[in-house]
């Protein structure tokens, strides 16, 4: 059966050098893979050796976690807490050049309920690290550990 589109009725293919729309299609094929409440850390890797961050929530993410970091702020959690309760929570795939880190938030929530911390040999690693990167930088460290990093996008997504 012949088509009754005229030529100025079916969609147009364009070449562009903007990669947005792959970008986003990929991010939501992955997004789609996950179970419900989950953070997506997704680490995009350039063949020109650079690396672009993005975050993403499946269905219930985003408000869950958003609640989990203003419980992790109030409970005064930091870097350090961050880093140890997302590594137990934590599953790591890859896609090609992209690197994704799934974040389970239910498990991750119950810690920061029950007052998980970092131990205290991994807080003094991170120290260690902060300040010989302050070092190397010429900066004067600032005392302690930096604040908890976020799980909701009202967190990672703030302007410091």
């Amino acid at each position: 059966m012949p088509s009754t589109l005229t030529a100025s009725d079916r969609p147009c293919l364009t070449p562009t050098d903007d990669p947005a729309p792959v970008v986003r299609a990929v991010l939501d094929g992955i997004t789609a893979q996950h179970e419900p409440e989950t953070f997506l850390w997704i680490v995009l890797h350039r063949p020109d050796g650079g690396a672009t961050i993005r975050y993403a929530w499946t269905t219930g993410g985003q408000a869950l976690g958003d609640h989990v970091d203003r419980l992790a702020l109030a409970g005064g959690l930091d870097a350090a807490d961050w880093l140890h309760i997302g590594h137990c929570h934590c599953t790591r795939s890859t896609r090609g050049r992209i690197a994704i880190e799934a974040y389970a938030l239910r498990p991750v929530l119950a810690d920061v309920e029950n007052g998980e911390r970092s131990p205290e040999d991994r807080r003094a690693g991170l120290r260690r690290v902060i300040d010989s990167a302050a070092a190397a930088t010429g900066q004067t460290p600032r005392p302690g550990c930096p604040r908890w990093l976020g799980m909701g996008p009202a967190l990672l997504n703030r302007r410091h």
